[in-house]
């Protein structure tokens, strides 16, 4: 049995969960969310705790057991409190914008990166180095963090582009030191 799978989810007082055929549906404080799960899965709700139990224990169900109770819980986490993602800029001159709702990075390009920020997120610069995304879905803002990210991933010599907030990058010493 999955162990993360066979863990109860407490739904709380402010959070309306509706289960149809094979989707969830989640609405809280900050929007609404659904999922569509496996015909393997059946998810269940009785006095506020929802439960994910498997219908048949073939691998493809045991293999979907902890993942469906974990989106289930990122659902009901995400209409309640949200999620937040950090990243930071690192580089001379290296710096970030918004331009009513796009994105504009310099990262020292002949060209600005420009990022039209996907419907249901939210992108502030508390400064022109760190971008702040936040939303109700943790796919998508991890999804877009990785799209940001991916433009200029942090270089191991300098240590210069775009990292997550606390993320340790390595610095290898360069070919003139390596002697």
């Amino acid at each position: 049995m999955s162990r993360i799978g066979k863990q109860p989810i407490a739904v709380p007082k402010e959070v309306k969960v509706e289960i149809k055929e094979e989707k969830v549906s989640v609405q809280g404080p900050k929007g609404s969310l659904s999922f569509h799960f496996d015909k393997l899965i059946q998810v269940d709700l009785a006095d506020n705790i929802l439960s994910v139990t498997r219908k048949k224990n073939n691998k493809l169900a045991r293999s979907l057991h902890g993942t469906t109770r974990a989106i289930v819980a990122n659902l009901i986490k995400g209409v309640t409190e949200g999620f937040k993602k950090e990243l930071e800029i690192v580089g001379v001159g290296y710096k970030a914008q918004m331009k009513g709702k796009t994105l504009d990075l310099s990262l020292g390009f002949s060209h600005p990166v420009e990022f039209e920020v996907p419907e249901g997120i939210n992108v502030s610069l508390p400064s022109n180095t760190r971008i702040t995304i936040e939303g109700t879905d943790k796919q998508k803002i991890g999804q877009f963090a990785a799209k940001i990210r991916k433009i200029y991933p942090p270089e191991p010599y300098k240590g210069k582009g775009i990292r997550y907030l606390g993320e340790e990058v390595r610095k290898k010493i360069g070919k003139a030191l390596a002697k």
